[in-house]
């Protein structure tokens, strides 16, 4: 990966209904612009993110949605409101972000959530995107969305016997998203540890998640995934995949790990053949973290 780099601008961008959002600019000032949108929803960027773009070939923008990482109000404090935490106020942000920057186009950068955040994106706004780089792909659909909370119970039954545990009888998504509204710490902190406890199970790392470590990151990210699987993330079931061929024109590259429990659904093979334009890259023995080729992307597409 590139070295490590500092912003060289930052802000809190005010997008209403009382939220501040956090953005930051990196790189080269006067370079292509690449923005970056994190998974989740609700993990927030971090250095590491800046890491994926040659720093003297682009401007490398990054923001915390909505209610994480460094944008407020935080999803860990006892009263949040996320009712205007959506992804049309997501799209609405970049949008309000772009135009603050001066930027007419820019790469989009999305990994899992991210993803899907940056096709929906650019299926609403084609011209403010030059190209997509994506990985672990999901399209927001029902159908994936059950096989993270439920499909995947019989290839990690040990892990899924314990996330099932703490809400058995009730709906996973509102029984969970319950418990951690919850009057009592200790209650939305066991929620929120048995969630990451599944999310570590089904999608692991080299190293165990440090920021899972973290109390109030934790519930925040668990609140905010909850708080948009219990809506569809706000997408009508399977609208994002039906609308791909609006991004005829812009170029994608979609690098998938093989072993990435999300391509059960063949989702990434049929974004490639639904999207004029779009290349695959699959890398084997991965799952859903890679990087090489994520930046062999990043660098190809800077010289376009």
């Amino acid at each position: 990966m590139y070295p490590e780099i500092e912003p060289y601008d930052q802000g809190m961008l005010d997008v209403g209904d009382g939220n501040l959002v956090y953005w930051e600019v990196c790189g080269n000032p006067d370079g292509k612009p690449a923005v970056v949108l994190h998974g989740g929803p609700g993990s927030g960027c971090t250095p590491w993110h800046r890491r994926f773009f040659d720093p003297s070939v682009y401007r490398i923008v990054l923001l915390d949605q909505r209610n994480c990482g460094r944008s407020k109000p935080h999803a860990s404090e006892p009263d949040v409101d996320l009712s205007a935490n959506t992804t049309a106020g997501l799209i609405a942000d970049l949008e309000r972000l772009r135009e603050l920057l001066g930027v007419e186009k820019w790469l989009v950068f999305g990994g899992s959530w991210g993803s899907v955040l940056g096709l929906a994106y650019a299926e609403r706004h084609p011209a403010s995107v030059s190209e997509l780089v994506l990985t672990g792909v999901f399209t927001g659909s029902h159908a994936e969305q059950e096989l993270l909370t439920r499909g995947l119970g019989g290839l990690f039954p040990e892990a899924w016997a314990r996330f099932r545990a703490a809400v058995p009888d009730e709906n996973l998504l509102d029984g969970y998203h319950r418990l951690l509204f919850d009057p009592d710490p200790a209650v939305r902190e066991k929620a929120s540890r048995d969630w990451c406890d599944w999310e570590e199970a089904i999608a692991p790392a080299p190293e165990p998640s440090e920021r899972f470590m973290d109390v109030g990151y934790r519930l925040a990210f668990t609140r905010i995934v909850t708080h948009y699987w219990r809506h569809d993330s706000w997408l009508g079931d399977g609208v994002v995949l039906r609308e791909i061929g609006s991004l005829a024109g812009i170029p994608g590259v979609i690098v998938q790990g093989v072993l990435d429990v999300g391509n059960l659904l063949g989702i990434p093979w049929e974004l490639k053949h639904a999207w004029p334009g779009c290349e695959l890259v699959l890398v084997g023995q991965a799952g859903h973290h890679v990087s090489e080729s994520l930046i062999a992307a990043t660098d190809r597409l800077g010289r376009r």
